[in-house]
């Protein structure tokens, strides 16, 4: 940090990003960014990514910040922050995706666009003068970043630089979600007024009028229980992760003993050996066994969990058996408790139910209960998990026996650590079949599964894989990337960014004969059904050009900078490379990982089977319906 009493704006935000514990920018470069990125190397210890992509590179700086604001390791125990830098105009509309995606998902990320010069806006002013990358509305960028940030400044004036800058990361920390920064080129090198101290999150404070909502609200959920059976079960959402409040929902768990299910976009929020854990819930799209045991609970509770249309079709009002903590206030069946935060409101239940209940009071096996009563569901919550695991499997590979066989190498990598089991992973997801698919890996270790389950770009995870490659790089975890073949073609330039950086990902690509499968399954789930007619053909615009990706290896790498590809169509096949990868000293654990896994077209996973059962009737003379894979 600078001794001086000014300096320069450049150096000024340089600062402030390595305060918060950022070492590593992702971007494009310009010219108009070119006085930052030199200030930032000569300044400070962050170092530039340079990205293929702007896109790419909002999805890197995604995944760095949600490992970050995991692991809680910046300065001062702040959450985890990502960064992002791009050139104004064309390259901060190709970053908008990412970072609408961050907004929506809650994650904090500070995108940085160089402007031109105040100069050559006076001339576009003036005489109507464009040069490159400006459009005639010199407020375009800022206005569309207003759209999916909760900060957007575009500086100008150095004398008033600080308290944009400071403003706008303060935000960013407060609110946990993205801010804009559009700086003009010639601003970089005017002098300002130095920093002093450092920038912290603005807690809302706890009145009484707060407490007055609290008490009620955690009032209305111990009625909840009373009314149901004494029977609840928890479902931790993705405000957990975002809020750094796994700990305080592990004490509930474990001081009350209540099962609990995550959603997707919470999996691995605590982790999945915690008593109690009974799979990922998914709403129609779950493991069918999850799903049926969930719904036999007597009242569900949902803290910090998200209604999407993939899990819940979209309601935010889910019944009278229900609860959710979500988005600043409590639902409790029809009743609404607005400006309650979560922070407060996870302590004050479990000190609610052990003053009403005692310690353990729910502990029990919600798959044992619900085998006694008949369901078609594994005799034990252990039993359940264990099937989710190892074979025996089909010679062909199918998307519910691959991440079986995944599972089982999982497993056999974990080894016992302080407190928990620990993994050489973290799993990165995409959307469609591969998130789907995925959710059910068995995680010991806490914060060990990223995926977007709300926004769904697809291609994110190939992006965010370098992200969170750097961000857990001397934990020495390796990203296991899951990505469809459709989602891989729209992002597999940013491998090559794994390449430059000696970065080791594994990314599977599932290839299940160049198609959009998830898709065609929302679109025309019929084209899936066993003894479906021929007339039920896919549709032409989920038809991809196939690639042969295992090749990309020879295009990215170098004898240099190794990459390693390879196909897999059989278990066999898999269970070698999957013995390569176990094998430090194997040449293919050199650099990334690009694979091919085939899989046939009509196959799909089973958690999607009940899109078929709705709408599709049975072929004539049929009597049941087909099992996926």
């Amino acid at each position: 940090m600078t001794t001086s009493q000014t300096c320069t704006v450049a150096e000024y935000l340089a600062v402030r990003l390595e305060q918060l514990g950022i070492s590593h920018l992702f971007g494009v470069p310009g010219n108009h960014l070119g006085p930052f990125l030199s200030t930032l190397h000569e300044k400070t210890q962050v170092r530039w990514v340079g990205t293929p992509t702007e896109g790419g590179a909002g999805q890197a700086a995604d995944g760095y910040a949600r490992v970050k604001v995991a692991d809680a390791q910046t300065a001062l125990g702040e959450q985890g922050i990502g960064a992002v830098a791009v050139t104004y105009g064309v390259g901060a509309y190709n970053l908008l995706n990412a970072i609408g995606g961050a907004y929506t998902e809650y994650v904090p990320l500070i995108a940085i666009n160089a402007a031109p010069p105040y100069e050559q806006w006076l001339n576009q002013q003036a005489i109507g003068l464009l040069t490159s990358h400006m459009s005639q509305r010199p407020e375009s960028n800022l206005d569309v970043y207003r759209q999916v940030t909760v900060d957007a400044q575009a500086i100008s004036h150095p004398g008033l630089a600080p308290g944009q800058i400071d403003g706008a990361l303060t935000a960013c920390l407060t609110h946990r979600r993205p801010v804009y920064l559009e700086v003009m080129e010639d601003v970089w090198d005017a002098r300002c007024p130095a920093p002093r101290g450092r920038l912290t999150r603005r807690e809302r404070p706890l009145t009484a009028r707060h407490e007055k909502m609290l008490d009620a609200a955690v009032d209305a959920c111990l009625k909840l229980v009373l009314d149901h059976r004494n029977k609840p079960i928890l479902w931790a959402g993705e405000e957990i992760d975002r809020f750094n409040l796994a700990k305080e929902f592990e004490e509930l768990v474990r001081a009350t003993g209540i099962p609990f299910c995550t959603t997707v976009g919470a999996k691995s929020v605590v982790s999945e050996d915690t008593p109690g854990f009974t799979g990922v819930y998914n709403g129609k799209a779950s493991d069918p066994d999850v799903a049926k045991v969930f719904h036999k609970a007597g009242c569900r509770i949902g803290l910090g969990s998200w209604a999407t249309s993939k899990n819940l079709g979209g309601k935010r009002s889910i019944g009278d058996d229900w609860a959710v903590a979500a988005h600043e206030g409590v639902h409790v069946g029809a009743a609404y408790f607005p400006d309650v935060q979560l922070a407060q409101f996870i302590p004050a239940l479990r000190d609610a139910f052990l003053i009403e209940f005692g310690a353990g009071h729910f502990a029990a096996d919600y798959f044992t209960e619900a085998h006694k009563d008949g369901l078609d569901v594994p005799v034990s919550t252990a039993a359940y998990l264990d099937s989710l695991t190892g074979g025996p499997y089909p010679e062909l590979l199918t998307y519910d026996t691959f991440f079986q066989h995944i599972n089982d190498f999982l497993q056999s990598r974990t080894t016992e650590g302080p407190g928990e089991r620990t993994t050489p992973f973290t799993v990165v997801s995409d959307a469609g079949f591969a998130l789907i698919g995925s959710m059910n890996l068995r995680m010991p270790e806490r914060a060990s599964y990223v995926a977007q389950n709300s926004w769904l770009s697809i291609g994110y995870s190939v992006g965010a894989a370098t992200g969170v490659a750097l961000g857990r790089r001397f934990d020495g975890k390796r990203p296991l990337v899951f990505v469809g073949d459709g989602s891989f073609q729209e992002t597999c330039q940013e491998m090559s960014t794994h390449v430059r950086h000696g970065l080791r990902p594994v990314v599977f690509v599932l290839d299940n004969e160049g198609f959009y499968g998830i898709e065609q399954m929302l679109v025309h789930p019929c084209y899936y059904k066993d003894g479906a007619p021929v007339s039920n053909g896919a549709d032409f615009y989920n038809e991809l050009l196939p690639w042969t990706y295992e090749k990309l290896a020879g295009v990215f790498g170098s004898t240099k900078h190794p990459m390693h590809g390879c196909a897999v169509a059989q278990h066999t096949d898999l269970a070698k490379l999957l013995e390569q990868l176990a094998e430090p000293t194997d040449p293919i654990n050199q650099g990334p990982v690009v694979v091919r896994v085939g899989l046939k077209r009509h196959d799909y996973p089973k958690a999607l089977k009940y899109k078929i059962t709705e709408n599709c009737p049975p072929p004539v003379g049929a009597s049941s319906e087909g099992n996926a894979g």
